[in-house]
């Protein structure tokens, strides 16, 4: 009995079975529950088998989004569902991150999909936004710009994506700043749209409402991100930032920070490391608008000067209690605050800012109260001090910080830079010792005793940009001087004196980045200009002590051998005839001690070392040291753009000829010549002089004979005199005659006029006579005219009056025709409008009667659906029965037990007649 049960049970189903057939469900389904059953199969699913539920039941679910928008708990298990295959299990066989990006497409090819998905925005439920918003984000993971391109084609998506902000939960909130942060990450437009719908307000009010900086968790570090998103290379959001205000709110947040700290609680230790990443991400906000090159960058800087945004970084940077990174953060950005603007660097230079090694605090009386006062310090004093005096490894950051920060403040002012110089060099030559002088550091050389080959290098990068590519400076730091000749001590120069310690330094193998610093500051000093090379050139040790380096070198300190090479190739590049060691010399112990060979291939590992080849994608900070070492840090910026721009140069320095200088224009002055071309041009000058000579004597041969022909010309003037004297007087005995001829000329013409005068008076007394005949005749002929017309116009009086009284008569029988044609056209028009009134009728009632019919079919053809499909279902009930019973009496048959086929018959032919009964149930009335 058991196996006839067993056997009697429905096949099991397969998952893959059971998922087309919940999509053949959900796809057919009209009733909301059936829809909201078949969602509920499918989720069930969605997590191990995401490929089948999408393949089959997608489309579907997406249409079930829009269909039953009103219906929350559907829309909840929806968009669930739609989650789950974005994220199925691990495990799943189905596994694959083509899915993802399969279902994004499906979303996305459709604009009313994503449409749908902000649409449920607008409903305050908490998982129908919630749910949405991850929706959303799951498809710009895939697609992020095809969905930036339909989020910001529908019309208030941005405004609704926005206004995400404004919910107070946390959870919808938070993922509504995680989508924008998403979409706006690389689309200048979103950025722009995103802008204008109030986000910044947004955005800080969520940032006080979270505790500001200080106690503010992640939710403030998205704010910024987003803040980031929209400010980045994007002048026209930068604009709107400025010119609403909001730099002062940013000023605002960095006085908060600093204010929790001074408070008498301080900050916990268990909130600083979000405070720090909150306030590194401020910082990075801020430099979005220091960007170098751009065009609102001046204006950027300005603003953040007016609103006190400088000075809160500055007491950020000084202050002992933050983050050795958030220091080093600041000072960044303070050097992006100021580089280039020439006003803001010159205000720069009158901050103080707190000391940066705090004494103890004083106390003041001022009147019965105590005050007490934190030492501050000039903000250049202070940088020189932190950069140049502390040797603490853990501060490496903030002294490069620190040096980037004093290279901005000199960067592009001229004026300042010579400023910075002639103070180093007044207390380098003052009897006090100042630990923060860069002349006095370079040049004692104090590596050996402190440890810190970092607070040389420091101090010769910043002697680097103070001499590089600026003549002026380096001829005002030629004037330094060591030893005094009074007291019978030799007189260094300062170029001698770093030569030497270059040389101490490489003999006694000292830290490599010791040799770096000082030929950092020798190869730009050096280059282009012949009065520094012939400063080094006059030490003759020198040159031989760094050729036998590059001889000598290994494969540990290449970047200084590679160094010394171009150094090499410097000098040999801008000597002269007449330098204490000559061209020829140099080019002669390159060529043999050194060789060219070595010499290009010292060069091109210098160029091809990943610390020169890398620069700009190696880290230049404290993560880049090894564990236990120092940084590796080796060059600064503006020296590895020097290397790399004159590299071509110095490899074919040592190829260039002894007798062929090379010309330096300095201040203006071109300096340098080829020996050839003065030997040249000195022939030249000869042959022009023995050239003058000759034609000096060609000169006095042509002065004899002007005098010659200047006395013939005399003679030729005294008989030319002569004869113009007689012919003086000709000329006057020919005018006297022409004076008589004259007189009786204008005799003759007077007689002429008088009988022409005559003549003319007796013509113009006829002409005048025959004018008042013409006169006469003329009036006599107007007048013939006037009683002509006369007569006309009284004929056309009379002919006018009687057509006038005629036109009234034939008017008054027109109006009476018209009157009676009226009254006729009324009559129609009447009865035309009772007749179109009474169609009107008829026709409302017709429209009536077949919308009641039309009523009744739909309704009848409705119940003809419903009982087709319950006879269906009982069909099929009936022919399950038929085939079970068919079953059981083959299976009693077989063991032995006696059937009736009578009874079968009967039962068969009452089946029929019920299925035709129902048949005929179903079929409408004709």
């Amino acid at each position: 009995m058991f196996r006839i049960l067993e056997a009697q049970a429905p096949a099991k189903q397969n998952a893959t079975a059971t998922i087309d057939t919940l999509c053949g469900r959900l796809q057919s389904a009209t009733l909301l529950e059936d829809r909201r059953a078949a969602i509920l199969g499918l989720r069930s699913f969605a997590k191990q088998w995401p490929a089948s539920v999408a393949s089959g039941g997608l489309r579907n679910l997406i249409r079930c989004l829009s269909k039953d928008l009103e219906d929350v708990d559907t829309t909840k298990n929806t968009l669930e569902t739609l989650l789950m295959l974005f994220n199925p299990d691990e495990s799943s066989p189905e596994a694959s991150d083509d899915i993802a990006l399969w279902l994004a497409d499906e979303f996305t090819q459709r604009q009313e999909n994503i449409t749908v998905l902000l649409d449920l925005l607008e409903s305050y439920d908490f998982y129908s936004r919630l749910y949405s918003l991850q929706l959303i984000s799951a498809i710009s993971t895939a697609r992020p710009e095809r969905t930036q391109e339909c989020v910001g084609t529908s019309p208030v998506g941005v405004s609704r994506l926005v206004a995400i902000l404004d919910d107070k939960r946390e959870a919808v909130r938070s993922e509504g700043l995680l989508l924008l942060v998403s979409l706006t990450r690389s689309s200048s437009e979103l950025q722009k749209v995103v802008a204008y719908e109030n986000a910044f307000d947004r955005v800080f009010g969520i940032i006080d409402a979270e505790g500001s900086l200080t106690n503010g968790g992640i939710p403030v570090q998205d704010c910024l991100s987003l803040l980031a998103n929209l400010l980045r290379l994007n002048i026209s959001n930068q604009n709107l930032f400025r010119e609403s205000g909001w730099m002062k709110k940013l000023t605002s947040l960095l006085s908060d920070v600093l204010k929790a700290h001074g408070s008498s609680d301080g900050v916990p230790q268990w909130a600083r490391p979000q405070q720090d990443k909150n306030v590194w991400g401020l910082l990075a906000v801020i430099r979005l608008f220091l960007i170098r090159g751009s065009i609102g960058t001046q204006a950027n800087q300005r603003s953040c000067w007016r609103n006190g945004l400088l000075v809160q970084v500055l007491e950020i940077a000084f202050h002992s209690v933050m983050d050795l990174n958030i220091r080093a953060e600041a000072l960044v950005t303070a050097a992006d605050l100021i580089r280039g603007n020439a006003q803001l660097q010159e205000a720069f230079a009158q901050l103080d800012v707190p000391s940066p090694n705090p004494q103890p605090p004083t106390t003041q009386v001022n009147g019965h109260t105590n005050a007490t006062v934190s030492p501050r310090d000039n903000v250049i004093s202070a940088l020189l001090e932190v950069a140049l005096v502390t040797s603490s490894l853990q501060t490496f950051d903030v002294r490069l910080a620190c040096c980037e920060c004093i290279k901005a403040y000199m960067q592009g002012h001229n004026p300042i830079r010579l400023f910075f110089l002639r103070r180093a060099i007044e207390g380098h030559t003052s009897e006090e010792t100042e630990p923060d002088n860069i002349l006095t550091i370079l040049i004692q050389n104090s590596v050996s005793r402190s440890g810190d080959p970092y607070r040389l290098w420091i101090a010769a990068v910043l002697l680097f940009h103070l001499l590089h590519e600026d003549f002026e400076a380096k001829s005002t730091a030629m004037q330094v001087t060591e030893g005094d000749a009074e007291d019978g001590e030799e007189v260094v120069t300062c170029i001698q004196a770093l030569a030497g310690n270059l040389i101490s330094a490489e003999q006694n193998m000292e830290d490599e980045r010791v040799s770096i610093a000082y030929l950092t500051i020798l190869c730009s000093w050096l280059y282009e200009d012949h009065d520094a090379v012939n400063d080094f050139l006059s030490e003759g040790i020198i040159i031989q002590s760094i050729v036998q380096f590059v001889t000598q070198s290994n494969q540990s300190r290449t970047l200084a051998s590679g160094l010394c090479a171009i150094l090499l190739g410097i000098v040999y590049e801008f000597s002269t005839k007449d330098s204490p060691v000559p061209r020829d010399t140099i080019h002669q112990i390159l060529t043999t001690r050194l060789g060219r060979e070595r010499y290009i291939d010292q060069i091109t590992r210098l160029r091809e070392h990943p610390v020169i080849r890398d620069f700009e994608v190696l880290p230049q900070d404290l993560t880049s040291s090894p564990s236990g070492g120092l940084p590796e840090v080796y060059f600064d910026k503006t020296f590895v753009e020097f290397i790399k721009d004159n590299f071509s140069r110095m490899v074919r320095a040592i190829d260039r000829a002894p007798g062929l200088e090379v010309p330096v224009v300095a201040n203006g002055i071109q300096k340098g010549i080829s020996r050839e071309l003065v030997d040249s041009l000195k022939a030249q000058v000869d042959d022009r002089n023995q050239s003058v000579q000759k034609l000096e004597s060609d000169v006095l041969t042509l002065e004899r004979k002007l005098g010659q022909e200047q006395a013939d010309h005399r003679k030729a003037q005294d008989s030319a005199a002569t004869e113009l004297t007689r012919i003086r007087n000709v000329n006057e005995a020919l005018q006297r005659h022409h004076e008589e001829d004259m007189q009786k000329t204008r005799k003759e013409s007077r007689d002429v006029q008088q009988d022409l005068k005559h003549q003319h008076e007796v013509e113009i007394r006829q002409l005048r006579d025959e004018l008042q005949k013409l006169k006469a005749d003329w009036e006599a002929s107007l007048d013939r005219l006037r009683h002509r017309d006369d007569a006309e116009i009284k004929d056309l009086k009379s002919t006018i009056a009687r057509l006038r009284a005629e036109l009234e008569k034939s008017s008054r029988e027109h109006v009476q025709d018209l009157q009676t044609a009226h009254e006729d056209y009324t009559t129609k028009s009447s009865d035309l409008e009772r007749r179109l009134q009474r169609a009107e009728d008829r026709y409302v009632d017709a429209d009536s009667r077949a919308s009641r019919l039309r009523e009744e079919v739909e309704s009848k053809e409705a119940a003809r659906r419903l009982v087709q499909t319950e006879l269906d279902d009982l069909l099929m009930v009936l022919g399950d029965l038929e085939d079970k019973r068919s079953k059981d009496k083959k299976r009693l048959r077989a063991l032995g037990e006696p059937t009736s086929d009578g009874e079968d018959d009967a039962e068969e032919d009452t089946g029929e007649e019920d299925e035709e009964e129902a048949k005929e149930a179903v079929e409408p009335d004709p």
